[in-house]
């Protein structure tokens, strides 16, 4: 992928350097620093994507889509919010602009959902998400049932929730990736939440 001009800036990356330092970068003409974004974040994006289309291929053209609207909007990029909340604003947006002209949605498949050895959903529950009960889930049969339940979230809920889990961001960086208010982003995770813990009340300790 090209960079957002064609000179290459060389110049040593610390693994240390800030996501927002990194951008910057990368919008003068460092090809590097994009890698090592990539690097650090495609995974996360990819499995935000893939937990919400259910479809492997789309997610990897989405991904794809994601980080060329990277490329093209570095050029405006300004480090007033976390890189992070910015490039998982650029998917939601894509995110949003495909299921407005999806018609068809397949169910997920929780033991085999095509992610080829990846990190699954029950792997990455983020630690200090609040979700409790089945932060630690120790069989397939448990993976299976919280893919599940998270695939019957309402679309606003089960996406502030992967935003947390998957993304790690905090309500406030889902509030702005999403574009919602503070309270409106907490209530959809607090209802996911809830939700959640009801259906899989039987592997709560």
């Amino acid at each position: 992928m090209r960079g957002p001009h064609n000179a290459r800036v060389q110049t040593a990356l610390s693994t240390d350097d800030a996501d927002e330092t990194l951008m910057l970068r990368y919008a003068a003409g460092d090809m590097a620093a994009f890698d090592t974004l990539y690097g650090r974040h495609e995974l996360a994006v990819w499995r935000f994507v893939l937990r919400s289309v259910k479809i492997q291929a789309v997610a990897d053209d989405l991904l794809q889509d994601v980080w060329f609207a990277v490329a093209r909007n570095a050029g405006s990029y300004e480090a007033r919010a976390k890189f992070r909340t910015w490039l998982f604003t650029l998917a939601h947006n894509r995110l949003v602009d495909h299921l407005r002209t999806a018609r068809n949605h397949t169910s997920l498949d929780a033991a085999d959902d095509g992610s080829e050895g990846r990190p699954g959903l029950a792997d990455t529950l983020a630690a200090d998400s609040g979700f409790g009960p089945v932060r630690q889930l120790q069989s397939r049969e448990q993976a299976a049932a919280l893919v599940r339940a998270v695939e019957q979230l309402p679309f606003e809920q089960r996406e502030a929730f992967l935003l947390q889990a998957e993304g790690d961001l905090s309500v406030q960086e889902i509030a702005e990736a999403t574009q919602v208010n503070f309270e409106t982003a907490k209530s959809r995770l607090r209802y996911a939440r809830a939700s959640l813990r009801q259906q899989l009340q039987e592997f709560a300790p």
